[in-house]
């Protein structure tokens, strides 16, 4: 087959830019496939944190990617399908996590659709955790240009079923990361990252926004003994001076460990390697990236039960779930996992796991989509 895979690439950073260099390098075994991707994702203004790029210092998968797509130049969306068009795919796949891509994957999607290409997207989100005013509307407008759907929780899929009532789709849970470094020994780790000794650490990995409930987390720091130490972990999408103002207000701040940036691919097996246990104390969510890099490390999960992140996270398997976003149950849960957990086989249970969501069989899922729509349209 012959796909063309529109959406973040290397030199663009973050979760979404790995999600798709893993399955782009899992296509390109058997299918031919080229990358293109952005001029311009966000602009600047818009844009929450520090920088869309990679550092020099980030060991990203140089995805050789064809930049043409700027998000808000109307004229570059017909010149993307131009140009991808001359690639004449079978498959145009894209990724969509925010409605603020709709007009510009919609178009492109829209025009090779007219060209007989089969349009499949990845959707991270249909409605999304931070709610603006026409964001339905543009969702539609996207997913009237799909063919086919991959979603990667039953959240998801409730969500398109409601704006697209007969979308022809497959699930496939989030597959587990494995391109970042190796484990280290832990307690090496933890002298890297100055971590005090003899802890039950809890780690708060990944970008800091409202919806993550790192506030939570933090209350509950309060109620635990002092043997808990919190790692936070990640770049904030918006001001960190309110989570600042409450760990001193809670006084906690001997308990914190705080990493406050973007973390870079190379940094990351130093908090995973160093974590007991890694912990999304998420008030809502869909499916989350955080526990696939979470499980490349063998490294359990305790979660809220939002979104679906149940579904990622077998209760007393791979990790457990805290019925409620609420700080008294969440520790409640954390000091079950420490009391039980060494009576558990959850590395072994994460390995399963792992054989069975792994990115190759996603690519296979795709393309099992992609036939059986070829069966139901019109292709060339």
């Amino acid at each position: 087959m012959k796909i063309a895979y529109l959406s973040t690439f290397y030199p663009f950073r973050g979760g979404i830019a790995q999600f798709n260099a893993s399955l782009f390098r899992n296509f390109e075994k058997k299918h031919s496939i080229k990358a293109f991707t952005f001029t311009r994702q966000y602009p600047d203004a818009l844009f929450p944190g520090s920088s869309q790029y990679v550092s020099g210092a980030d060991k990203a998968d140089h995805i050789p990617s064809i930049k043409l797509l700027d998000s808000i130049n109307p004229v570059s969306y017909y010149r993307t399908a131009s140009k991808i068009a001359e690639f004449n795919p079978d498959l145009l796949l894209t990724k969509f996590w925010m409605p603020f891509f709709a007009p510009s994957l919609g178009a492109v999607s829209k025009n090779l659709k007219k060209k007989n290409v089969v349009n499949i997207s990845i959707l991270d989100n249909v409605i999304p955790h931070e709610k603006r005013m026409g964001d339905i509307g543009l969702t539609k407008y996207f997913l009237n240009q799909q063919d086919g759907f991959i979603v990667m929780s039953d959240t998801v899929k409730n969500d398109l079923l409601k704006l697209k009532p007969k979308a022809v789709f497959q699930e496939h849970p989030h597959p587990i990361y494995d391109h970042f470094s190796k484990s280290i020994d832990r307690i090496d780790a933890q002298k890297k990252l100055g971590i005090p000794p003899e802890k039950k650490v809890l780690l708060f990995f990944g970008f800091i926004r409202d919806y993550k409930g790192l506030d939570i987390l933090l209350k509950t720091l309060k109620t635990l003994p002092e043997e808990y130490h919190l790692i936070i972990a990640g770049e904030v999408y918006g001001n960190f001076q309110k989570y600042d103002d409450l760990i001193s207000r809670l006084g906690i701040s001997p308990k914190v460990s705080k990493f406050v940036r973007y973390i870079n691919d190379d940094e990351v097996t130093n908090f995973f390697s160093a974590a007991d246990v890694c912990v999304l104390p998420y008030k809502s969510a869909t499916q989350s990236g955080i526990v696939g890099i979470s499980y490349q490390y063998n490294l359990p999960v305790i979660a809220t039960n939002v979104g679906s992140l149940k579904e990622m996270i077998e209760p007393y398997k791979t990790g457990l779930i805290v019925e409620e976003p609420d700080y008294i149950k969440l520790s409640e849960t954390i000091i079950k996992y420490f009391k039980d957990g060494m009576n558990l086989n959850y590395p072994a249970n994460i390995e399963n796991y792992k054989n069975k969501y792994n990115w190759e069989n996603l690519a296979n899922t795709i393309i099992n989509l992609y036939s059986q729509l070829t069966m139901n349209l019109t292709v060339k």
